[in-house]
């Protein structure tokens, strides 16, 4: 058994983590570090066609070749041959259609990695190329291919109707706006070992977001009872949302069963990027109408989101953007619709922010040009129109909790603005382009910008979410000891150390050892919507407020004589599902945020240095303060990436830049310090008052960048990333059409 001993500091305290010394020392094991005594690797084949027919696959010289064990196909699947979280629709193995550039179609297992991948380029695949459809507008066409035999290409479609649709105002603003496709690129490749065991079963041990959801589409595919597929916690290097969805887990555990030997599948960084789902790439069409005293009356938006060939949670992720498109704000008016479709791209899904981001981009530029239409304020025109506890939202759910939205306008715009320093003054490195020294900042200009943004905290419309926890109390000969045992993941986000803190806070013990997670225990539900603190922290409270009640029996630690040991399930309070109309109680809670980028731009070259990034984030209560401030950094790096240079690339449904070198993710050098202010009110009716913190700081700061760019450049900014071109004005604005079947 694992376990992982726990250090003195209880809720409130900036503690240092339980996993920081290990991971510090390279004692830390990740998934990909895992090993058995006869161990096989496994290696997948990917199709290179975004769309084909499978009329035939030949594996003969694969499964003669030297070191291979196996060779798969789809015919080989026991069980069921589709997995999905939403819908099953995602092919173990493609048999007959693949319905983007790297899905995979066979396996091979064998004595070592080099071995494997020599087998897969003896598989001869013969592909029929069919028609494929990579924009999401055509993908609404009549006349385009339908990827899954269905009336149209549409995941989901919603509509949110408020007030009087039709309402006039003053002053109309609108425009068009994109967002990239982006990739959570964890540092952590997918990884995982499978190992058969004894009763015909077989144990996983994986990187992941949620074991029991895994567990649950794994053991259909397998054609074995759940108590059958035990999945156990491998160390997770960075999520995001990219381990939602499964990716090799069915893959190796067929080849172990197949072979009866441990088999292990590690991606590449470049398989990585075919491997897991990628942010969704939107286009949004958005309309604003206030008075001529800056209150919004009427707000009309379009979001169309292209999904990729399969399903994954593109139908969450576009309720999520349309429910939020009208931002932090008191809108007495709405007409709010969103569209998810399918194309033959990379399949999308969940990504930190989870359609709040692409949301917020557009929203917050319709505030910027709004404020410039009524030659107001920014800032003014968003406190004028800020939402507060009671104002109630577009889908007709009341916001009952804190939402300190004009505290956090106030608090970000007074923070310290670093002086403009002379460029001559300067090291060349601090000018933009840095190391490339290709300018003396002849031709700079500064900007800043400002955001404000919100998501929700936990799963949404009426999803029944739940997390166990496990706490047993005993005394040994150094004193009491407390272990914990949740399925819960920490996926590098401090949850390990958070848990500790609660039990040191609710027993008054100082050791706490956390046993790994696996589904022996009951679900903890994903490390994803913010949600664990209050989830997996609520289960772990409840746990120890039952184990303290029986100590208190007892007469307290000093008279702890009997192990005493308690299992409690928490559950948030009950939403619902949107009606036709969009109405409903879909969310449980909100957090918000607001930013503030100062940047500067090379006019002349379109470079772009990030001067120093400011975000304002309302926490509910900071339970280890110095965890919240590293959430919020993290997430201010993701949201300067997505801002200024995170793409996907793909023609024609193929990545141009699948690796780290051409696919570009912030350094240290392109991180400006990121200031960050907390605003503690805590939240009624969540364990501690405190709310999620991971995602918040991301929603805003893409947004917030792009409006410090707009003032520096003068330029229209409607789609992120920004690059050189657009800055440079080498490469002309969107051109503004009407959404699709309007």
């Amino acid at each position: 058994m694992s376990v992982r001993i726990g250090i003195r500091g209880g809720i409130g305290e900036s503690v240092r983590r339980v996993d920081g010394e290990p991971k510090v020392k390279g004692d830390f094991e990740y998934a990909s570090d895992l090993s058995r005594e006869g161990m096989l690797w496994g290696a997948t084949l990917r199709s290179p066609h975004p769309h084909a027919r499978i009329r035939s696959i030949d594996i003969q010289a694969a499964v003669s070749s030297p070191g291979v064990l196996a060779v798969l196909l789809a015919g080989d699947v026991p069980g069921k041959k589709t997995h999905g979280l939403d819908e099953a629709d995602q092919p173990v193995l493609a048999w007959d259609v693949v319905r983007y550039a790297g899905e995979p179609v066979a396996l091979v297992a064998a004595e070592d990695l080099e071995l494997a991948r020599e087998a897969l380029k003896k598989i001869v695949v013969d592909y029929e190329v069919l028609p494929a459809v990579t924009d999401m507008e055509a993908a609404l066409s009549p006349d385009a291919p339908r990827l899954h035999g269905k009336a149209n290409n549409i995941i989901r479609s919603l509509r949110i109707l408020h007030g009087n649709p039709d309402a006039k105002a003053d002053v109309w603003v609108e425009g068009i706006y994109e967002t990239g496709m982006q990739d959570q690129a964890p540092l952590g490749p997918e990884a995982g070992l499978a190992v058969p065991a004894a009763d015909g079963g077989v144990d996983l041990y994986v990187a992941t977001q949620w074991l029991h959801v895994d567990q649950d589409q794994i053991a259909p595919c397998l054609d074995l009872p759940r108590e059958k597929v035990r999945l156990h916690l491998g160390g997770v290097g960075g999520a995001f949302g990219a381990r939602e969805d499964l990716s090799m887990h069915i893959h190796a555990c067929l080849l172990a069963l197949r072979t009866k030997r441990p088999v292990k599948i590690v991606y590449g960084r470049q398989e990585s990027f075919y491997g897991h789902v990628h942010r969704h790439p939107m286009r949004i069409w958005m309309r604003h109408g206030a008075n001529r005293d800056g209150k919004l009356v009427n707000v009309q938006a379009y979001l169309l989101s292209d999904g990729g060939a399969y399903t994954s949670t593109s139908g969450p992720v576009i309720g999520n953007a349309t429910s939020f498109a009208a931002g932090p704000y008191e809108v007495p008016n709405a007409r709010l619709e969103g569209t998810a479709v399918f194309t033959n791209n990379l399949p999308c899904g969940a990504m930190r922010g989870f359609g709040a981001v692409q949301a917020t981009f557009a929203y917050e530029a319709q505030m910027d040009e709004l404020a410039r239409a009524l030659e107001m304020d920014p800032l003014e025109l968003r406190s004028r129109n800020a939402l507060h506890t009671g104002t109630v939202m577009p889908t007709g759910q009341l916001v009952s909790g804190a939402a300190p939205v004009r505290e956090l306008i106030d608090r970000v715009a007074v923070l310290p603005v670093p002086p403009d320093e002379p460029a001559p003054d300067r090291d060349p490195m601090l000018l933009p382009g840095g190391a490339g020294h290709v300018g003396h900042g002849e031709s700079l200009k500064r900007g800043i910008g400002f955001a404000v943004g919100y998501k929700n905290i936990g799963y949404s419309e009426g999803f029944d979410d739940s997390s166990q926890a496990w706490v047993r109390l005993s005394r040994d000969r150094d004193g009491p000891l407390a272990r914990v045992k949740t399925a819960a993941v920490d996926v590098g986000q401090g949850l390990d150390t958070i848990v500790t803190q609660i039990v040191r806070t609710e027993l008054g013990v100082e050791r706490v050892a956390l046993e790994q997670p696996d589904t022996r225990i009951g679900s903890a539900g994903s490390s994803s919507a913010s949600r664990q603190t209050m989830m997996t922290g609520g289960a772990v409270q409840l746990a120890c407020r039952a184990v303290r009640e029986e100590l208190d029996r007892q007469g307290g630690l000093e008279r702890l004589n009997r192990p005493i040991e308690a299992s409690r399930t928490y559950h948030h309070r009950v939403t619902g599902k949107l009606d036709e109309n969009g109405q409903g109680d879909p969310h449980v809670t909100f957090a918000f945020a607001a930013a503030r980028a100062v940047v500067e731009v090379d006019t002349e070259l379109g470079l772009v240095r990030v001067v120093q990034l400011a975000v304002a984030q309302d926490v509910g209560r900071a339970l280890n303060p110095q965890s919240v401030y590293g959430q919020i950094e993290g997430g201010s790096a993701q949201g300067l990436g997505l801002a200024l240079m995170e793409e996907i690339e793909l023609t024609d449904g193929k990545v141009r830049n699948a690796s780290f070198t051409d696919y570009l993710i912030p350094t240290i050098l392109d991180m400006p310090p990121v200031v960050s202010e907390l605003i503690e009110e805590p939240e009624p009716g969540v364990p501690f008052g405190a709310k999620g913190v991971g995602e918040f700081s991301t929603v805003v700061v893409p947004a917030a960048v792009a409006a410090a760019l707009r003032q520096a450049t003068g330029r229209a900014i409607h789609r992120i990333p920004v690059k050189p071109d657009d800055l440079a004005g080498l490469r002309p604005a969107l051109a503004y059409r009407k959404p699709p079947g309007s």
